[in-house]
């Protein structure tokens, strides 16, 4: 069969009209299906592992107008795209397949629903993942090569196994399932792979912008973001399915400071390091002001009935004790401080190029996660306050503010709920805020409710390999990340 990827150009289409080979291996969810489904996907997954789409950080990578293929080998990820048709023939025999932005692709699953029926034009759904990946340093500190995707009959490894690429094949694999087994969804349904998520994302948001242009509003998007996690919070003993209704915003400023420079020998009083260094100083003492979301409230009210005596009155009566929780949040750890405020991180340095020779500017970057009910504006603004020094310059190298908050109730979360609770029975479902960022941003400008889920379980270690050493993916959750693909797209 032709590849429908070979020749299409961004924004052009690929069809197949016609139903997908009817035959199958059992039904979805069956012994057999479950065998066959898992070993297939470890298969594929090994093989997308081994393509290098390493996506590199360019200044401005934020911005629409930067290429997206700025620093990445294009060859890598045309290589990627290709052998997608050969793993997953029926797929791309029944879906319409556009390529985006250069290297992103958009994929639609015509409905069943008449065309002229308003409500089904209204229930279109988006999912989402990415394959580029984080950069693998240090290879030689890896159990097995980064980009090997060695299978030892438990883990899957490699870079992107978990993030994100193990998303994109269980989404693939559940499609081609269905199809092979006959199902059409009843609404339109869309794949969105993006291709520079880990820099840029303007490829997510150049396809919500196609989408929106052709009056699609989605009523749902899913892309990646939370997971089934162990040991998730303190005193908690069972898994957390935690569901992101929003994500903070992500916001680098670059401070700045300028002096004549000359020679080491003779350094002047609060010359540019200095300067800088007091101001980076001062911003690791004055941390911006604390808040408990009520997303975090609820989460804390759903972990409470799980908890022990003590723990579970206190998050039974988050309203009357706010304060205090706030408080004890922010001293608890990194992670826990991160839900109750803007976070800052001086992430890259800039001197004197000589060990002798004054610097005449002095650079730093601050990474700034900004909460949830705050803007980029007033974020800078406050920095401006703590730093208190008109001397240091602050650009705004590039950001957003922190996306919209989706319900935790109603019909969408409730269909995910239930997806989750099918596939993870001992998860206690929640929502929660994300700390990152995902592409799931860009599509919130045309959906209500986009949430950001991994229907993988994840324990400490694994989170922790994510953008880290020995990232792998155990075949049992790739499994069941399939079962949850197929289960959500059957209610759909």
């Amino acid at each position: 069969m032709r590849n429908p990827l070979q020749n299409a150009a961004p924004g052009t289409t690929s069809k197949s009209p016609g139903d997908a080979p009817g035959s199958s291996e059992g039904t979805p969810g069956s012994a057999g299906h479950a065998a066959g489904s898992a070993g297939h996907a470890a298969a594929s997954l090994a093989e997308l592992v081994t393509y290098r789409t390493v996506s590199r950080r360019t200044e401005g990578s934020l911005r629409a107008e930067v290429p997206a293929e700025a620093g990445v080998e294009t060859g890598q990820f045309e290589a990627f795209i290709a052998a997608l048709p050969r793993l997953y023939p029926a797929v791309h025999a029944a879906l319409e397949l556009e390529r985006v932005n250069g290297h992103a692709l958009l994929y639609r699953w015509p409905g069943s629903a008449l065309a002229e029926d308003h409500e089904a034009a209204q229930r279109a759904s988006v999912l989402m993942a990415h394959y580029d990946v984080v950069p693998a340093a240090d290879p030689g500190q890896w159990t097995q090569p980064p980009f090997s995707g060695h299978n030892d009959g438990t883990f899957l490894w490699g870079r992107g196994t978990l993030d994100d690429k193990g998303q994109l094949v269980a989404i693939l694999e559940a499609a081609e399932s269905l199809l092979r087994a006959g199902y059409r969804p009843a609404h339109d349904l869309y794949f969105s792979f993006g291709n520079n998520e880990e820099t840029a994302g303007n490829s997510a948001a150049a396809a919500a912008k196609l989408l929106a242009g052709r009056g699609v509003k989605p009523w749902l998007v899913l892309d990646e973001g939370g997971a089934v996690a162990g040991g998730a919070f303190p005193g908690v003993s069972r898994p957390a399915a935690v569901v992101g209704v929003a994500e903070k915003g992500i916001l680098d400023v670059e401070l700045l400071t300028r002096d004549p420079g000359g020679h080491a020998s003779t350094p002047p009083r609060m010359g540019a390091t200095a300067r800088l260094a007091r101001a980076i100083t001062r911003i690791e003492r004055s941390p911006f002001p604390q808040s408990l979301p009520e997303v975090t409230a609820e989460m804390l009210r759903r972990f409470g009935p799980h908890m022990a005596p003590l723990l579970r009155a206190v998050f039974a009566n988050v309203a009357l004790l706010r304060a205090p929780i706030t408080w004890l949040f922010g001293r608890l750890g990194s992670e826990t401080n991160a839900m109750t405020r803007t976070t800052v991180a001086i992430t890259t340095l800039e001197g004197s190029s000589g060990a002798n020779v004054l610097a005449a500017t002095a650079k730093a970057n601050a990474n700034i996660r900004v909460a949830v009910g705050e803007t980029v504006e007033g974020t800078v603004a406050h920095l401006r306050k703590i730093i208190r020094d008109p001397k240091v310059e602050l650009r705004i190298v590039e950001g957003n503010d922190p996306s919209p908050v989706s319900p935790s109730s109603g019909a969408q979360w409730e269909l995910l709920a239930d997806c989750i609770g099918q596939v993870f029975p001992e998860a206690i479902i929640t929502p929660y805020i994300m700390m990152g960022g995902t592409d799931s941003r860009r599509f919130t400008g045309i959906c209500g409710a986009v949430y950001r889920f991994a229907p993988f379980f994840m324990d400490v270690g694994a989170r922790g390999s994510i953008h880290a050493v020995d990232e792998k993916i155990s075949l049992e959750t790739l499994d069941q990340g399939v079962r949850f693909y197929e289960t959500l797209m059957r209610k759909l």
